[in-house]
C-alpha cells in the first residue's frame, strides 16, 4: 500500500457573525453587504474556525462587510431542514452544506442560491451535479471518494484481524449509507468476512448499536462516514470492539484505526469556492474537488487498551502511529 498524508478532522460548536473582505478590489463589490451561511451536519466550531482562518488567507476580515451565519445540526439530521429555513429567511449570497445531508437539505431548500457541499459523498449519485467537471445547478464543492475507500479499508481490517469472520458496519440515516453499506457487503464477501449493518440514526443510540453488534457476535466494527460524534471512540472501547473508522479524526481522540482523506483540506476548499462565487462565479461552472491524498493512523494506545496486538506489516503501513 502506498503511503498517504495524515490529516486530523474536525469537531465542534457554535459561533455566528463573521464578516469578511475579498483581497480582490477590482473582482469584488466591497461597498455592499455579503452574506454566507454555514449549515453543519454534524458539530461545528472547528468547522467555522477552519473557515474563518482560510478566508482569513484569502484576504477577508471580520466586521467588515460579509456576515457568516451558523448553524449546526449536532448530527440529528431531522433539524437540518428547519436550520436551512433559518439561514435562508436572512438572504445569503452563498450556503456552506457541510456533509451530504446538509447539502440534501440544502438542495431541497433552494435551487437559487448557490451552494458549496463541503464535502459530499457520492455527487452524482446523490443526484446534486451532472459531472465532477460541469455540476451545472447551483451547487458545487468538493467530493470525499469514501465509497471508492472501503474495498481497501477492508483489505486493513484483514491484515490486522486474520482470523476476524465477522464485522458490523455502523451506519447512520446518512443518504449515502444504504450504498455504502452494499459496498462494504460486497468487498467483504470475496476476503471471507461476513458484513452486518447496523444503525445508529442519532447519537445518542450509539451504545444501543454497539450492544447489538456484540450481541450479534461481530468482531470488528467499521464505521462508514459521517460528521463526527466525539462519544464513538470510548463506546467503542467500553464495548470492547475494534473499530475502523472513514474519518481521521477519531483516532486523535480514542479510535483504534481510522482511513481516509484528508479532511481539513475539503474546508480550505470550501473558502476558495466561496470567494470565486462571490467574485462572479457561478456554481454550474466550477468544477468539483476530489482528494488526492489519504492517511492510514493507528493508535497503539487504544491497541493496548482492548488487549490487541497490531501486526508489524499493518504498522509498516500506517501513514501514523499514536503511540
Amino acid at each position: 500500500m502506498k503511503r498517504r498524508e495524515f490529516i486530523v478532522a474536525v469537531a465542534a460548536t457554535t459561533a455566528s457573525g463573521l464578516a469578511i473582505l475579498p483581497i480582490d478590489q477590482a473582482a469584488a463589490d466591497t461597498s455592499q453587504s455579503r452574506r454566507v451561511a454555514l449549515v453543519t451536519s454534524g458539530q461545528g466550531v472547528a468547522i467555522l474556525e477552519l473557515i474563518r482562518s482560510s478566508l482569513k488567507k484569502l484576504g477577508y476580515e471580520e466586521g467588515k462587510n460579509l456576515v457568516i451565519d451558523f448553524r449546526e445540526a449536532k448530527g440529528n439530521y431531522a433539524s437540518l431542514p428547519g436550520l436551512l429555513t433559518d439561514v435562508i429567511a436572512l438572504n445569503p449570497d452563498v450556503i456552506i452544506a457541510e456533509a451530504t445531508p446538509a447539502s440534501a437539505a440544502a438542495l431541497q431548500a433552494t435551487s437559487t442560491i448557490p451552494i458549496v457541499m463541503a464535502p459530499s459523498t457520492d455527487p452524482i449519485g446523490s443526484g446534486f451535479v451532472k459531472s465532477f467537471a460541469h455540476p451545472g445547478g447551483n451547487i458545487t464543492g468538493v467530493a470525499n471518494m469514501f465509497g471508492d475507500l472501503t474495498a481497501k479499508t477492508l483489505d486493513i481490517v484483514r491484515l490486522a484481524f486474520p482470523k476476524v469472520k465477522k464485522i458490523g458496519v455502523l451506519i447512520s440515516n446518512n443518504p449515502t449509507h444504504p450504498n455504502l453499506l452494499d459496498v462494504a457487503m460486497k468487498a467483504a464477501g470475496p476476503i471471507g468476512i461476513t458484513a452486518e449493518g447496523f444503525i445508529a440514526a442519532n447519537p445518542e443510540d450509539l451504545e444501543t448499536a454497539f450492544a447489538d453488534m456484540k450481541g450479534a457476535n461481530c468482531e470488528v466494527v467499521y464505521v462508514l462516514a459521517d460528521p463526527p460524534r466525539p462519544a464513538l471512540p470510548p463506546i467503542a472501547l467500553n464495548s470492547g470492539l475494534p473499530t475502523i473508522f472513514q474519518v481521521s479524526s477519531y483516532t486523535a481522540i480514542g479510535g483504534l484505526m481510522s482511513y481516509g482523506p484528508e479532511i481539513t483540506a475539503f474546508f480550505t476548499s470550501a473558502a476558495s469556492y466561496v470567494d470565486r462565487i462571490l467574485k462572479g462565479a457561478k456554481p454550474a461552472d466550477i468544477p468539483v474537488e476530489q482528494p488526492t491524498t489519504f492517511l492510514f493512523v493507528v493508535n497503539l494506545r487504544t491497541a493496548k487498551a482492548l488487549g490487541l496486538s497490531i501486526p508489524e506489516r499493518v504498522l509498516l503501513m500506517a501513514d501514523k502511529v499514536i503511540e
